[in-house]
């Protein structure tokens, strides 16, 4: 299958992201182009009061409706995510729909309580980013500890991994978007 674009959906409050760093960063990763639309409001649905967090998958439904075509829908948030019978989640995908969203709320250095590094904010994004579109693509996890597939549990297997598919998975992702 031939992809058409990489729609990026931002939703509301927005994360101070460096838009043309991650535009730049996909463009040359999956040789597509990166459309950002405008941002759009948190589906109130998806919150858990109880937990204080927003259900990941929900997002999916709400990007659906961007599906248009051959292309795969990115949503990003700056609220904490859950999924069921897990603490948080940096992201999830869903590689049926071609959606997935990612969050920047546990991305920000000041949540382990360290100070605010935009590079490492942005290459984080980046690496959440590129990590559930390989989901999209109908990836899995990896177990190169380098390949930006592999699972991260936490921000520093986040920080240990690259922004950038090992060989094999590469060669899965060039398959999938027919490179």
């Amino acid at each position: 299958m031939r992809f058409s674009s990489i729609i990026i959906q931002p939703f509301r409050p927005e994360d101070s992201i460096d838009r043309g760093f991650i535009t730049e960063k996909l463009e040359e990763i999956f040789s597509l182009p990166v459309v950002w639309k405008s941002p759009m409001g948190l589906p109130a649905a998806a919150f858990d009061p109880a937990r204080r967090q927003y259900l990941g998958s929900y997002f999916l439904r709400e990007l659906l409706s961007l599906v248009q075509g051959e292309n795969i829908v990115l949503g990003i948030v700056s609220v904490d995510l859950y999924e069921p019978g897990l603490n948080f989640v940096f992201g999830v995908a869903s590689g049926y729909t071609r959606t997935a969203v990612i969050s920047t709320f546990r991305l920000h250095n000041s949540f382990y309580g360290l100070p605010e590094d935009p590079a490492v904010f942005n290459e984080r994004v980046l690496k959440e980013a590129v990590h559930e579109i390989g989901h999209t693509l109908g990836l899995g996890h990896c177990p190169n500890p380098e390949c930006v597939m592999h699972f991260s549990n936490s921000i520093a297997d986040t920080d240990r991994k690259s922004y950038m598919f090992c060989p094999s998975c590469y060669s899965k992702v060039k398959a999938a978007i027919g490179l």
